[in-house]
């Protein structure tokens, strides 16, 4: 094991070697956290604690991969025993351990975003999926304040809000009859567990010697409990988060839960780090500037030793698509200004650049202008891998070997393929299973079955049926990659999922693609169960064989395949959101105009609201986008862009638009350079011209 504390500041030093209680950790922007935690991990195994007693949990897979690879280096084998995960992942496996207390299955199904809005169409009784997705988005919220449907209908204050809580009702019940969860369930349920049942909580405390919380500034409310559940009055925890970073207040993160931590922890140790080791201290006094109305629960200052390095440009432009025309300017003469050596001009690579913007929309020109550069580019949080339509399919049958009681997986196995059971057939089963409080696959094999439905129907569902528990008898079988990759790609061909692609598609390129992607999802399930790839994160590491039915009970809980592949040499085009936690050389922060950072700060219904709750509100909302605007500023290591349009597209019109109130709060006046890209770029290329010509004089001489 290397030393756990090499090269380590003094106050990461301190963070690293407190371990008798709690203690927060507030990293500002590119102070080395995570180096700090997997340090940490190391110290804790060093001072005699058990590995797999210590748990660091974070909020994506990616994440939780990093991490747990880091943790490798650093500690070697033990580091497979220390649980590197999600909170959902965490949640998971509370559940499957001792949800049997709250009458949950081991086998539990967890469903995905169009699961939910198709049963909530169902339970309020419409086709509109619009509609269903506010129920949503009301659910969810209701959810991750730790209130169930009646808590949520005693709150309501409007009757649409009463409506919802009672879908919400309906929606609980379902999800009980499916033995399914949704993802807020994930956190929720192992609450319930912890709280209501001492014999769970002891236990898990008891294995839990020490916690450390990755990105504390974005738990939520329920997440922050389940934490409390977990570490009780000893509290060896350790939380890790900057205040200033806390932008997911629109999907439940609080910052009262940094509020709460002395409060119910008195004796907690705060820990500063204060040192950027990512950008020159030109950017980082933006970002301080920036930073610096928002209310403070811990004041700090980010400085750095990297020096000044360039100023901060700003740059305005006349519309959208000048805007994009400027920024790719910038990374041209960029490129080309970079170095010269006796072969010629050295360019930078492109995946050091970043183009970065408040929403999704704003893409579209940045994307048309480098497509005309032809310079190569990735709009960051494009389509997941298991969002697609032919991964949902394979993985709807997963869902049904795992729990029979799956209905919103079943009717997504049996259309898919079409196997000659109609949507008429399909509705009597339904009529029946609801008339007996069955799933629909234990309806399949009612006696009174035949009275509802032709022979030939009965038949084609008795068929489907058999193949269902045969697939699910035989994947509990299969172990390791070979035996797997083999059923999965006979399963294929039993179904004709490849002939089922070719014909619902016009085009057969699309159609090849799409069957390019199940073949490698099934070397990816293969894989697991080869024992490759761990359960909790997906990073690359031995671990024990699996049986294909064991890891599809973990296939829901994934996001994304989990590439090892290095970044393509591409610019990168994201939002704000998903920028966080990377960093990039260079770094173009556009479409900074009033109305999109901040977004939108004027256009709340004033009238159905207090005047003074709307006025808190208001303010909440623009600290938090001033939280945006400081991560988006240091995302930057040597260069930083900020750019402006004088007009913008709103609908069919173009309007008038003023610089955010950012640039201004940036404070950069005497050290702010005004350019235009072009004419760098312009001169560079009459540089590079004349060296060329001279250099042809030399050869002719």
């Amino acid at each position: 094991m290397s030393s756990p504390t090499f090269g380590l500041n003094p106050a990461q030093l301190e963070a690293v070697h407190y371990v008798k209680g709690p203690c927060l950790v507030l990293a500002g922007a590119g102070s080395g956290k995570t180096r700090v935690i997997t340090q940490k991990i190391a110290r804790l195994i060093e001072v005699g604690l058990e590995p797999k007693r210590i748990a660091a949990i974070t909020f994506t897979n990616k994440a939780a991969s990093e991490m747990r690879e880091r943790a490798r280096k650093l500690i070697g084998k033990d580091a497979k025993d220390v649980m590197i995960c999600t909170f959902h992942a965490l949640g998971v496996r509370i559940m499957r351990q001792d949800g049997h207390v709250l009458g949950l299955k081991p086998q539990f199904s967890i469903l995905d975003a169009d699961d939910v809005v198709s049963i909530l169409k169902d339970c309020g009784g419409t086709t509109d999926a619009n509609t269903a997705r506010q129920w949503q988005w009301a659910i969810s919220a209701w959810k991750n304040s730790g209130l169930n449907s009646s808590q949520a209908e005693a709150i309501a204050k409007t009757e649409n809000e009463r409506v919802t809580a009672r879908i919400m009702g309906r929606y609980e019940e379902r999800l009980a009859a499916y033995q399914s969860v949704d993802f807020d369930d994930l956190i929720g349920l192992p609450l319930k567990l912890l709280a209501d049942f001492p014999e769970v909580r002891e236990r898990w405390q008891a294995a839990m010697g020490h916690v450390l919380v990755d990105e504390y500034q974005d738990t939520n409310a329920t997440q922050y409990e389940v934490l409390k559940h977990l570490v009780g009055e000893r509290a060896r925890f350790t939380a890790v988060g900057d205040d200033d970073q806390s932008i997911y207040g629109w999907r439940g993160a609080t910052l009262d839960n940094l509020k709460r931590l002395p409060q119910d922890f008195p004796q907690l140790k705060v820990i500063k780090l204060e040192q950027n080791y990512r950008s020159t201290s030109a950017i980082l006094r933006a970002a301080n500037n920036v930073i610096e109305p928002n209310p403070k629960l811990y004041p700090k200052t980010l400085f750095s030793e990297l020096g000044e390095g360039e100023p901060v440009r700003v740059m305005d432009a006349d519309n959208e698509e000048h805007e994009a025309d400027r920024v790719v300017a910038r990374i041209q003469s960029l490129r080309a200004g970079t170095a010269t050596t006796a072969g010629g001009v050295q360019y930078r690579d492109y995946r050091e650049f970043a183009i970065l913007y408040r929403a999704n929309h704003m893409a579209k020109p940045f994307e048309k202008a480098l497509r005309r550069a032809q310079i190569p580019y990735k709009v960051s949080g494009g389509q997941s891998f298991f969002d697609r339509a032919e991964i949902k399919d394979l993985c709807a049958w997963f869902r049904l070997w795992v729990n029979n009681d799956d209905d919103p997986a079943f009717l997504r196995a049996v259309t898919s393929p079409k196997r000659g059971i109609g949507h008429q057939t399909l509705a009597s089963l339904g009529t029946l299973a609801s008339q007996y409080k069955l799933s629909l696959f234990e309806a399949l094999f009612s006696n009174s079955l035949s009275s509802r439905l032709s022979a030939r129907a009965v038949g084609s569902l008795h068929e489907f049926g058999r193949f269902m528990n045969d697939l699910e008898y035989r994947a509990k079988r299969t172990h390791g990659a070979e035996e797997a990759k083999a059923f999965l790609l006979q399963w294929l061909k039993d179904i004709g999922y490849e002939k089922h692609l070719y014909d619902g598609e016009d085009n057969e390129k699309v159609a090849a693609a799409r069957w390019t992607n199940v073949l490698e999802f099934c070397d990816w399930m293969a894989g697991r169960c080869g024992g490759t790839i761990d359960d909790a994160a997906g990073v690359n590491v031995a671990s024990e064989t699996k049986s294909l039915l064991e890891v599809a009970q973990t296939i829901s809980l994934l996001s994304t395949l989990n590439e090892r592949e290095e970044d393509p040499n591409v610019v990168t085009l994201s939002t704000l959101h998903a920028a966080k936690g990377l960093e990039w050389p260079h770094v173009m922060l556009v479409g900074v105009n009033e109305g999109l950072l901040p977004f939108k700060m004027d256009e709340d219904n004033k009238e159905s609201i207090d005047a003074e709750i709307h006025a808190e509100g208001q303010l909440t909302r623009l600290q938090e986008e001033r939280r945006l605007m400081y991560v988006g500023i240091t995302r930057a290591q040597r260069s930083l862009a900020v750019s402006w349009t004088k007009r913008r597209k709103k609908g069919r019109e173009t309007i008038a638009a003023l610089p955010s109130r950012f640039i201004a709060e940036m404070a950069l006046d005497k050290t702010t350079i005004k350019e235009d890209p072009r004419e760098k770029l312009r001169a560079l290329r009459a540089e590079f011209a004349l060296k060329a010509a001279a250099a042809s004089v030399v050869q002719k001489d």
